[in-house]
């Protein structure tokens, strides 16, 4: 069980002011979280396999390739641009 003082001195660290009430309150919460992971301690995992994620997500990225547009439809483009040098279109560095 978190007492008083543990309370105050983790609010402190986290540059927290608490009322005597919400530390009180702190008291209770922080109690009730630490006894919840002492029955996690408890739990077998012997035999399950340790993992980076539980969801198995995949990134799924599609292959970047430039598509033949209309002459037309390009030269209109590149009007609209305020910057450009040649046929590229001019923009400010980013690094």
């Amino acid at each position: 069980m978190i007492n008083k003082q543990e309370v105050e001195h983790i609010t402190n660290l986290a540059r927290l002011k608490l009322s005597p009430e919400e530390i009180k309150k702190m008291e209770k919460e922080l109690s009730a979280i630490l006894q919840y992971f002492d029955s996690l301690k408890k739990v077998d995992v012997k035999e399950v396999e340790p993992t980076s994620q539980s969801v198995f997500l995949e990134n799924i990225m599609r292959e970047d390739v430039a598509k033949k547009q209309p002459i037309e439809k390009v030269n209109k483009l590149l009007k609209a641009v305020p910057e450009k040098e040649g046929r590229y279109v001019k923009v400010k560095s980013i690094l």
